[in-house]
């Protein structure tokens, strides 16, 4: 299609024409798609201060690009900022129904504005399903300055875009927004949407529907429309209760509150069915924190804690596997992150089970408090200065290495403190050869 050299608004609808009466028609994400950088939220680490989209929309300059991430974290929108920040004439086409002649007549579109002073941003949604003919066809297109080609894409573009079109674009790699990002996106449109604000619309579940959402600005704002299509006139206000919200998406809410007794009972289930070696039951507990909208990192967090406190050395890789585990879940999100979480929980409640360093801890921590005030032995206190040697500081301490199998027996509590038995390693996985090993050398303390 050729929109000419009217600058189509965010809405599709053309800024010099009369708009009132057609946003009626329009749906509420489209009503309050943001128009600048400033309106958009979340995508910090590119339209931020210091972002590149922001740094070219500054310099006038603005590459060819791909636009890669989830289903509502707005692609399209900055697609049409991009547009409008520029003055660009704006040819939006969807690659699901368009095929080369669609493209060949965007192209011809821009050739004649290209005659006419004015610069074409060509936007392709879903880019990644053109085939190869497809997208050779823009590869001229986009050396010769015809367009400015932005395509998006929630898929890879290095598996699914042709390399000889990659390597023209720029890829940027934008997030699933967060429940804060949603949550400004749905209280702006409270306040800012002619529609809502005439019908005084009050949300009243906002847990439920950022729950719903998922990171997707579209999924809530579709939501909270749909349910207050079906809401009642009640006098002064439309109140969008959780159960309206439930009749129109004919979704149910978990019974689970992040902030109330459930929260604190799941995690408490979640724990002792890993600690009781049940992988299934644990998978349950795990599924159903995240159904309730449980932050994927406290649950990775809580599991780096199990594999220390119950597990422990009876297999030391527990612990590196968790941490593996949160940095994952750290660097994805959900929703791929439930796949990297149900492998740490699987492998952890299947694991060997030891919790005597918890226990070790614990009895240490005691009796560093009765003995808080007993010294350092000489023969352990180092000796960095010549005086401090001639005043005995590390005399009589025999190095490990010198002696055979790399020990000697010595005193390494504090003056006047009787060795004590603290790690009692059992016989489970790996900790059953540390126990072996500590008995022979510490015959008389691990005796008992």
């Amino acid at each position: 299609m050729d929109t000419g050299f009217l600058q189509p608004d965010l809405f599709g609808v053309p800024e010099s024409s009369g708009s009132g009466s057609a946003q009626r028609f329009q749906p509420l994400a489209e009503r309050v798609r943001p128009r600048t950088l400033d309106d958009l939220s979340g995508q910090e680490h590119l339209a931020g201060r210091e972002g590149p989209l922001r740094r070219f929309l500054g310099s006038g300059n603005l590459p060819s690009m791909i636009l890669w991430g989830p289903p509502g974290s707005g692609k399209t929108t900055l697609a049409e900022i991009f547009a409008r920040s520029l003055h660009y004439r704006f040819e939006q086409l969807s690659a699901i129904d368009a095929g080369v002649k669609d493209v060949r007549k965007a192209l011809d579109g821009a050739r004649q504005a290209q005659r006419a002073g004015q610069r074409t941003l060509l936007f392709i949604d879903e880019i990644h399903r053109f085939n190869k003919a497809q997208q050779d066809t823009l590869l001229h297109a986009i050396e010769q300055g015809l367009v400015i080609l932005v395509g998006a894409t929630t898929e890879n573009p290095s598996f699914e875009v042709n390399a000889a079109l990659l390597s023209r674009m720029q890829v940027y790699i934008l997030g699933p927004l967060s429940d804060s990002d949603i949550e400004t996106v749905i209280r702006r449109a409270l306040e800012q949407d002619a529609i809502l604000k005439q019908r005084h619309v009050v949300l009243d579940d906002l847990d439920f529907l950022l729950r719903f959402a998922g990171g997707d600005a579209r999924k809530a704002l579709n939501a909270l429309e749909a349910a207050v299509a079906l809401a009642p006139e009640d006098g002064h206000e439309v109140t969008i209760t959780r159960q309206l919200l439930e009749r129109a998406l004919q979704h149910k809410a978990p019974i689970y509150d992040k902030g109330a007794e459930a929260h604190y009972n799941t995690i408490s289930a979640f724990i002792k069915s890993m600690r009781g070696s049940d992988p299934d039951a644990s998978l349950f507990w795990l599924a159903r924190m995240l159904e309730g909208g449980e932050d994927p990192l406290f649950i990775a967090r809580r599991m780096v804690i199990f594999a220390s406190e119950d597990i422990g050395n009876a297999d030391p890789f527990a612990l590196p596997l968790a941490v593996s585990v949160f940095h994952s879940v750290q660097m994805i999100g959900l929703p791929e992150a439930r796949i990297n979480l149900a492998q740490g929980v699987t492998y952890l409640a299947g694991a060997p089970k030891s919790n005597a360093s918890y226990e070790a801890i614990g009895e240490a921590l005691l009796a560093a408090k009765t003995f808080q005030d007993a010294p350092v032995p000489l023969h352990l206190c180092n000796a960095p200065t010549s005086f401090m040697k001639a005043a005995g500081y590390g005399e009589g301490y025999r190095y490990p290495h010198y002696y055979p199998g790399h020990f000697v027996e010595q005193h390494y509590f504090p003056e006047g403190v009787a060795p004590q038995l603290f790690y009692r390693p059992t016989e489970e996985g790996r900790e059953k050869h540390l126990a072996e090993r500590l008995k022979l050398l510490w015959n008389d303390r691990y005796r008992s």
